[in-house]
Formats: structure tokens, sequence, C-alpha cells
């Protein structure tokens, strides 16, 4: 017979590799990213619905997940099974709505709690009269599961009626696939004509890939077409490599033809002794607990990798997207330090204020001047940059992230930005030009604006503006002109780095707000890596 590993050390690795897989992170729109989130919280809610607390508690009842497609009759055979009405079943769909879980008396402290299907607000009522409309407190949310108790189920066994696979509401059918990963028993219901449909078919073979316990109903089936309906259905899971799944036929019967009644303890007697069996035979029990257990386990074996591999891709193009901006950016920077050095500030308005200075301009406007100029430069930089990485991006599908394609919604943002940045070095020269002034031993000093006009323009015309440097020399002396140069370029240079640094990380913001980190494969591996070695 076949038992389960519940020691210790696999419960931690198991643990483990459940945060590794919680942490990644699938957000850029390539084309494999909504599999890979779709397969993170598939996973996320086996490890946390079933597995793990599977193998922390292996006595607790075994759990029977009915699943199938719109009016495919589920409740109808939930209710059947259990001898009363305890989960509404209906003409209308979809039907089911809020998941109903029924066990024995017993057992209710298994599923009261936290145990399985955490994420879902429990809700108990005790057994009540069929014809009474029940108002559940705070059941106006589809993350509600139900709780009912029936003596007539046997104790170890429970029931659980899901939404729709195919249901129109899309939190239906993802409330339905979560609680599927929580059985240890997948019971898929199909009708006569309705077993080739795709979705039934998907979920059955996801149970072959996971080597899941599974058996499937054919309900609603008319007498006349029994042995034939029977027959291609055989076939048809024969041909998919489920031919040995237990398969149970309902005939279509007055009472499930609206379904509002019961059907006869005979319609499922079946299936229903087969449950019974899986729950009360202890071989039975254990075999259909491990292979459950056992074969998602050996499914983390190709579907880590599969994560991983698409975490690398995530990261890979958040490489490429970081890479297009330190290009455009680092290419804008080389361009302005080259225009700065051929003295390309130092033109329009500024050439026209230099020339008139000190005659018919003063230091002020000189200055002001220069720092409008110098403003329109670093402007022109960060808009061509942005540009380049907007036609780089454009062909990487990643960059259409709505995080990324996001615009700032206050236009003039980037040049208010650089001017206050400009202006900030323009008030710090200033104050380097006083502390120049004042070392001078001099009766009459020059004037601080004028000296602080002729360093800017000195280092911002480069050969135009010979003759700045000569006048400040004439000022302030010929060290004290070397001296207020040195520290006014290395100033210059501090800002302009500060500038295009900033606005490249003001670019690269968004993406760094997706976390796309190099760490989530190697984890996930490892991960794997340490729960094989326990198993």
């Amino acid at each position: 017979m076949v038992t389960l590993d519940v020691r210790p050390q696999l419960l931690d690795a198991l643990s483990a590799l459940r945060d590794r897989v919680a942490a990644a992170r699938f957000p850029l729109p390539l084309a494999g990213a909504p599999r890979a989130r779709a397969n993170r919280d598939e996973l996320l809610a086996q490890l946390d619905d079933y597995l793990v607390p599977r193998l922390k508690e292996p006595e607790a009842p075994l759990l029977a997940v009915v699943g199938g497609s719109t009016g495919a009759g589920k409740s109808t055979l939930v209710n059947s099974l259990v001898g009363r009405r305890v989960t509404e079943a209906g003409v209308l769909r979809p039907t089911t709505r809020t998941p109903v879980l029924v066990c024995h008396p017993e057992d209710h402290h298994w599923f009261s709690g936290m145990r399985v299907l955490p994420d879902l607000t429990r809700v108990w009522v005790p057994e009540h009269d069929p014809a009474e409309e029940l108002m559940l407190p705070g059941e106006d949310s589809e993350r509600v599961l139900r709780v009912e108790t029936a003596d007539s189920l046997p104790a170890g066994l429970a029931l659980l009626d899901a939404p729709d696979i195919d249901s129109l509401i899309a939190d239906n059918r993802a409330l339905a696939a979560e609680l599927i990963c929580a059985a240890d028993i997948w019971v898929m219901v199909t009708t006569a004509a309705r077993y080739a449909d795709a979705v039934p078919w998907h979920l059955l073979r996801t149970a072959k890939e996971y080597d899941a316990t599974l058996v499937t109903v054919l309900d609603r089936v008319p007498h006349q077409v029994v042995s034939e309906v029977s027959r291609q259905y055989g076939a048809l899971l024969t041909k998919a490599g489920l031919g040995e799944v237990p398969r149970f036929t309902v005939p279509e019967l007055p009472e499930s033809a609206w379904g509002g009644g019961l059907l006869p303890a005979t319609a499922v007697a079946g299936l229903r002794t087969w449950l019974v069996h899986q729950a009360q035979d202890q071989a039975a029990r254990e075999h259909v607990m491990a292979r459950t257990v056992y074969g998602l386990l050996d499914s983390l074996k190709s579907r880590m990798p599969e994560l991983a591999s698409a975490a690398a891709a995530q990261y890979s193009a958040a490489l490429r997207l970081t890479a297009a901006v330190d290009s455009a950016y680092d290419s804008e920077y080389a361009r302005v330090r080259a225009r700065l050095q051929a003295g390309a500030v130092l033109a329009g308005d500024a050439l026209k204020r230099w020339r008139a200075f000190p005659l018919d301009c003063s230091a002020g406007e000189l200055l002001e001047s220069l720092v409008e100029s110098l403003s329109t430069l670093l402007l022109c930089a960060v808009t061509a940059a942005d540009e380049r990485v907007d036609d780089a991006w454009q062909r990487e599908p990643a960059a259409t992230a709505s995080e990324l394609t996001a615009r700032d919604p206050r236009p003039t943002s980037v040049e208010h930005r650089i001017g206050m940045a400009v202006r900030r070095w323009r008030r710090e020269l200033e104050e380097y030009a006083e502390d120049e002034v004042s070392y001078l031993d001099r009766s009459v000093a020059p004037d601080s604006e004028v000296v602080t006009a002729l360093v800017a323009t000195a280092l911002l015309g480069s050969r135009r503006a010979r003759s700045a440097g000569e006048g400040l020399a004439e000022r302030i002396g010929a060290h004290g002109a070397l001296r207020l140069r040195d520290r006014a370029g290395r100033l210059l240079t501090e800002h302009l780095d500060r500038v295009m640094h900033n606005e490249r990380e003001r670019r690269l913001a968004p993406l760094d707000s997706l976390e796309v980190h190099p760490d989530p494969q190697a984890e996930l591996i490892a991960a794997l890596s340490v729960l094989q070695k326990e198993r």
C-alpha cells in the first residue's frame, strides 16, 4: 500500500517552493506571460488548497469536487448523492454561484476552518427547509464557501459543488478552477449533448497531466441512446489516454429535466458506492491521496522550469528596455558635452547679450540668457533621448505594458525640472563667485554678479568667449580665475550629470516599479532542486 511522505523536511521544502512561486511576477506583456501567470496562480491554488494541507493532515476527509459545464446537472447530482437538497439547482444559468461543501457532521471541523481554500469565507447553515429562501450574511460575494452537513454522507467523505467551468461570469470560472485544485478526487460531469465540448476536455486532460484521481459522469443520457453515447464517450476517453478512468452514466429522468428534484437513489448508486469505497477502504483511500499528491508533485518537474523560463524571459525583456534607455541617454549626454565644448550655449540671444556686455547688457541679463540657453540645450537632449527610447520600445512587445505607456499628465514637467536644476546651478555658481571675491585683498572689490557672468560665459562659450576668461583674470587675478573656473567646471559637470541621471531614472521608474529581477529564475529552480532531494 502506498503511503504519503509527510516528513517535516518535505513540508519545509514544499513551503519554501510555495513562497518562491508566490514571489514570481510576470508583469510585462510577453507572449508567454498570460500562461505563466495562469500557471503560477493554479500552482499556488494547488499548493495552498491541497498539497500542503493534505500532507500536514493526511487523516482529513477525502474531498471530491464536482465540476462541469453549464447545465451539466452538477447540483442535482450532489443533492441526489446526499439525499436532500443542499445546493441550489435550476433551469437558470449559471445557477451555482456560491460553492457548497457537504460533509458528515463529525467532519465539520475539518472544513469550518481555513485548512483548505483559505481565501474563501465560511458560512455554515443548519439543515433547512428547501422551500425557504436562504439569505446568508455575507453571501453577496463569490468568495464565500457554504458548508453544509448531512448524516447521509459517510464520515471521511466530503462533496463540493463548484460553479460552472464555462460560466459566462469570469469570477465563477476562476473560482471553479481554484476549487478543483483543492480536490482529492476530481468528479467531472458532462451530458449526452455536450460530452465532446472543448472546456470539459481541457480539464480532463489537465487531470491526466497531473495524474489526479479522476472519475467522470455522463449525465442526462436518454434511455434510447445510452449504449451508443456511452460507447462513443468511452472511445474518446480511450483516445485521450483516459480509458481507465471510472465512468458512470446517469439516465435522463423527469426529476432532472428542470433541475429541481432529486434523482432516484438507483440512478446515482454506482457513483455513490465508488465514492464511499474510496473514503472507507483504507487501501483505496491511501491510493487516492497518494496518486493525487504524487501526481501534483511530479508535475512540478515540468511546471517549475516553465515558470523559471518565463521569469527569465521577463528579465531579458526588462534588460532590453533598460538598455534602450541607457543607450539613448548616454548618446544624448555625450552630444550635450560635445556641444558645450563647442560653445553651443553661447548662441542666439545669449551671444547677442555677450556682445552687448557690459555697455548695453547687465551681468544679470547675460546670466539669465545663458541659463535659458543651457536649459534649452538640456531640454532638447532629454526630448531627443525620450524619442529614441520610444522608437526602440516600439519594437519591443514588452513595452506595451500599461505602466510603461502611461504619459506624464503635465506636459511642461520636464521643462520645469530642467529649468529648476539650471537655476540651482546658477545660484551655486554665484556663491562660488562671492567666495572668490571675498578672498581679494582690495579696497574696491569687483561686483560678484559680474564675476559670475564672466565665469559662466567662459565655461559655456568655449573659444567664442575667450575674452570672458581674460576679463575674469583682470578682476580676480589669474590664480583666482583658474581656481574659480575649475570649481565652476566641476559644478557644471555635477549638475549636468544629475539632470541626465534624474531624467533617465524618471524614464526607467515605471519599469523599475514592475520589479522585474533576475532572482526568480534561480530561486524557482533552486526550490525545485531542494524539494526533489527531499523526495
